[in-house]
């Protein structure tokens, strides 16, 4: 799904994907609010998703529909580059991040690598959001001697995982594990319902904050 308020962008956007094999449009949306209607009716697995909106931010749509369908996934296609608008972003719930100065090809691998579960940030971004990561993990965490005792991952979750931390994709953490694609999607997914985490950029955080994107 597809949405952004400018009509011949929005426009040239849906049917640049729908175009591809394999990708279907299954609607657009003009504002905010007519985003949160229609994704709720539709239910996309991928929402291509601009900041400015009239009626209701691009933040607090990608932040509804998320906390409504935890399994969609975000892809902000904005012309802001501002760290702030990125980060506040990630935060909302977005997957991937992508300027809109992309080329029709990077959009659409964007679109199939959100797809499947794998962060895509604009070359740059990246490393902007593992550093805030870097640096809220560094942070003390407030004392709670209630808190439950951390889920137990097996040998090779935990291996996925820390690959994960260290930026590597499915294909290439497959490849460096000897393991089928289907594979590495199965573990991550059995870890983030383990963790009762959402998506790949939650994952990442777990993973920084508990130093395993450095062993």
């Amino acid at each position: 799904m597809v949405v952004d308020d400018h009509p011949m962008w929005r426009d040239a956007v849906a049917r640049d994907l729908a175009a591809e094999p394999g990708l279907d449009v299954v609607a657009t949306a003009g504002d905010g609010d007519q985003a949160v209607r229609r994704a709720k009716a539709v239910a996309p697995d991928v929402l291509v998703l601009d900041l400015n909106l009239p009626l209701k931010p691009g933040v607090q749509v990608c932040k509804e529909l998320v906390g409504a369908n935890p399994k969609l996934r975000v892809l902000v296609l904005s012309a802001s580059g501002e760290h702030a608008d990125v980060l506040e972003a990630v935060k909302s719930g977005a997957t991937g991040y992508l300027l809109k100065s992309a080329s029709t090809e990077e959009l659409i691998d964007a679109v199939r690598r959100t797809a499947v579960g794998d962060p895509v940030f604009t070359p740059g971004l990246a490393g902007l959001v593992l550093g805030e990561y870097r640096r809220l993990a560094s942070e003390p965490a407030p004392s709670n001697t209630d808190e439950p005792k951390a889920p137990q991952l097996t040998d090779r979750e935990t291996e996925v995982l820390r690959l994960v931390a260290k930026g590597l994709s499915y294909k290439q953490i497959a490849e460096r594990l000897v393991i089928s694609h289907r594979t590495v999607q199965n573990h991550v997914q059995n870890t983030l319902g383990k963790l009762q985490l959402h998506n790949r950029v939650e994952l990442v955080r777990y993973a920084i904050e508990r130093g395993l994107d450095d062993e």
